[in-house]
């Protein structure tokens, strides 16, 4: 297993005449107001770039392989996601998007909130863990200025759901979010532990349990 201190390739050089971060179609158009073409395009590229992750990890997500497998011009690739890390982030929302998906069909039955918490964090762990090198890679894009990631964001968010039985953050007080939003930082630190070698799942589990049981006791 790769330690999450190894080297990797944060960003691809974007061709000339590529379109920019800010002007590029995963950033700046929102998913309402892309057409049926262009989301076809990006689940096929995100696809793609899955498929080569799941074989050889990160280092196998050459942006040229990956258009090639998704049946698009390597333009069109850096159009939509103008650097690797880019399309990493893209990948492991998919993720959270099946992960969301796994909870509204099977909901955390626990009778507290931080087993709820427990629940929805362990089954995060498990589907990010099937791909160490994705998920070190992901963990790296958390504290790289120049890629925006709603990962954090959207952790929280779930948190806050199972948490509190339907919160949302608009419903939330300021406390409830800041709660949620340290467990997930407590949970981000257990999984590079674990890409280190230093944490087991039960380690992790325990771990959780017993910092989700004082941060959420009084939701």
């Amino acid at each position: 297993m790769r330690s999450p201190h190894a080297v990797i390739e944060a960003a691809t050089p974007v061709p000339e005449g590529a379109a920019s971060v800010e002007n590029h179609p995963s950033a700046a158009t929102t998913p309402g107001a892309r057409t049926r073409s262009q989301l076809q395009r990006r689940k096929r590229i995100v696809q793609a770039a899955a498929a080569l992750a799941s074989r050889g990890g990160v280092e196998a997500m050459q942006m040229r392989t990956v258009a090639e497998r998704a049946g698009v011009a390597l333009g069109t690739l850096y159009r939509y996601f103008p650097s690797k890390m880019d399309l990493v982030v893209a990948v492991v929302g998919e993720e959270i998007d099946l992960l969301e998906s796994s909870i509204q069909r099977r909901p955390p039955s626990a009778p507290t909130a931080s087993g709820r918490a427990v629940d929805v964090l362990m089954r995060a762990t498990r589907g990010l863990m099937r791909e160490p090198e994705l998920a070190d890679a992901l963990l790296r894009s958390l504290i790289m200025t120049e890629v925006e990631t709603p990962f954090g964001d959207r952790m929280a968010r779930l948190l806050l759901r199972v948490a509190g039985e339907g919160l949302t953050v608009e419903l939330a007080t300021e406390d409830q979010l800041t709660l949620a939003n340290s467990l997930a930082s407590v949970w981000v630190h257990e999984l590079l532990e674990m890409l280190r070698g230093l944490r087991t799942y039960e380690q992790i589990q325990h771990r959780l349990e017993i910092v989700s049981a004082r941060l959420l006791m009084d939701f």
